[in-house]
């Protein structure tokens, strides 16, 4: 222990330098389900499939963990070139000591606003700026992400909304063929789901709906 505290306190800069870029690692580490969450497309993958899973009322079918680990790496797969422009621009020059640990921060922070004010609503921006009373931005690289992600966050939520509300309507449509069928019959103590269930996980697979969802996914993108 005592070696490890005097790696850190060492004026080295070899030992400084190597001390910076660890401290940097564990902080962006600390920070990456954050960074995760609310400034990429996980939010609205996770919950257009949860939507789909609510939709056909299969209850933990496909497990969380599933859902979670494939809204994960479609995440990964569309935010790519952003991570890639991301390595280029801030973490490369930084190891390489071309750049400051500032410089970095600034530089790295361009690709996520580029890529979350692409799919802001200006609505939504609006109102943390004016909350803050901040002065308009002239570019994209002005805008503050204190005000930006919270901004993109909730218009990542209302376009997820919006796509899980048409993937209700075929299945809202089953449930209530079902329901009226089982009251005409009077079966009104069956249960219309469980008979629904089955008509709604064949449409589902006729129709392909995995793929379909994941690709309009990709293309809302």
């Amino acid at each position: 222990m005592s070696e490890f505290m005097e790696f850190f306190n060492t004026s080295d800069p070899a030992n400084v330098s190597t001390s910076v870029k660890l401290l940097l690692m564990l902080t962006v580490l600390s920070l990456a389900p954050s960074i995760l969450i609310l400034m990429t497309c996980f939010t609205r993958i996770i919950i257009v499939l949860g939507f789909v899973r609510t939709s056909l009322a299969t209850q933990q079918m496909p497990p969380t963990q599933v859902l979670i680990g494939l809204a994960m790496f479609m995440s990964f797969f569309i935010m790519a070139p952003t991570f890639q422009e991301v390595n280029k621009q801030a973490l490369t020059p930084l190891f390489e000591e071309k750049i400051t640990l500032e410089e970095a921060y600034e530089k790295a922070s361009i690709p996520f606003k580029e890529f979350m004010s692409e799919h802001t609503r200006q609505k939504d921006l609006a109102l943390f700026l004016d909350y803050a009373q901040m002065d308009q931005p002239k570019s994209i690289q002005d805008i503050p992400l204190t005000a930006l992600v919270p901004a993109f966050a909730i218009s990542e939520m209302k376009t997820a909304f919006q796509i899980g509300f048409m993937i209700f309507i075929p299945f809202l449509v089953i449930d209530m063929i079902i329901a009226s069928v089982l009251m005409s019959m009077g079966m009104m103590m069956l249960p219309p789901v469980m008979i629904s269930l089955p008509f709604k996980i064949l449409l589902f697979v006729l129709v392909d709906g995995w793929y379909l969802v994941v690709k309009s996914l990709l293309q809302s993108f």
